[in-house]
């Protein structure tokens, strides 16, 4: 599982092979939290209030790179890094 970007210890990851809706995962210390592109929701998974608010921060600033990564990892083709939040 490629990793995307990485930000005040937050870690971003897309799987190849996934199911949908167009997602990534996000990780933080011991939490997991899987999260919509499109609707920026957790749609599995937990994130401590702070580091959700960053993530989907980074996210929306993100969107399109966050689907464009996810079509390349739909056909199997190396990701490309994301920026981190600055």
């Amino acid at each position: 599982m490629p990793t995307i970007s990485e930000f005040f210890g937050i870690v971003i990851r897309m799987y190849y092979d996934k199911h949908n809706p167009p997602h990534f995962h996000a990780y933080y210390a011991d939490h997991e939290a899987m999260i919509s592109i499109e609707s920026l929701t957790v749609l599995k998974g937990a994130l401590p209030k702070r580091a959700k608010a960053l993530v989907v921060e980074w996210a929306t600033e993100h969107r399109e790179a966050l689907f464009d990564d996810w079509r390349l990892a739909s056909a199997h083709k190396t990701l490309n890094r994301i920026d981190p939040l600055e």
